[in-house]
């Protein structure tokens, strides 16, 4: 849906702002593409009060972990800690179709070892792999 390319030293959840508004969906029909996914899953990684907030205030519900810092930490604080967030674990169990494309884009070895030295031909190879990857696939098998 969205991809932003950064160093490998760059953490992903500072990211997070950029990849979401990269989402354009297509619609079936007539009409502008969607920009905004009805769910969220995320590893704990994306666990901040600021990545929540911003999904919050988009309107799109998200199933992300919290850390077990952030649990030791509202527990400290009692009452005045809130009240965890909602965490749907069945819903979780999807976030397994992401590490498998991942991993499915890793037996690439030109992206894997990154070859290519400028971005702009590594974010065309990944857009190639990924169509390959997609055509490749059982329809059956698509959410």
């Amino acid at each position: 849906m969205s991809v932003t390319l950064t160093g490998g030293q760059v953490n992903d959840c500072t990211q997070f702002t950029q990849v979401m508004d990269g989402i354009r969906v297509g619609r079936d029909g007539p009409g502008r593409p969607r920009t905004r996914p009805g769910h969220v899953i995320a590893d704990k990684g994306y666990s901040s009060k600021a990545i929540r907030a911003e999904l919050r205030r988009r309107g799109i519900g998200h199933t992300i972990p919290e850390r077990n810092d952030q649990k030791n930490n509202r527990a400290r604080r009692g009452s005045a800690g809130g009240r965890p967030p909602k965490f749907d674990k069945q819903r979780y169990k999807n976030r397994n179709v992401v590490e498998r494309f991942f991993n499915r884009l890793k037996q690439w070895r030109a992206l894997a070892t990154r070859y290519t030295k400028r971005a702009h031909y590594f974010y065309n190879e990944i857009t190639i792999a990924s169509i390959f990857i997609w055509l490749a696939e059982d329809p059956r098998d698509r959410p």
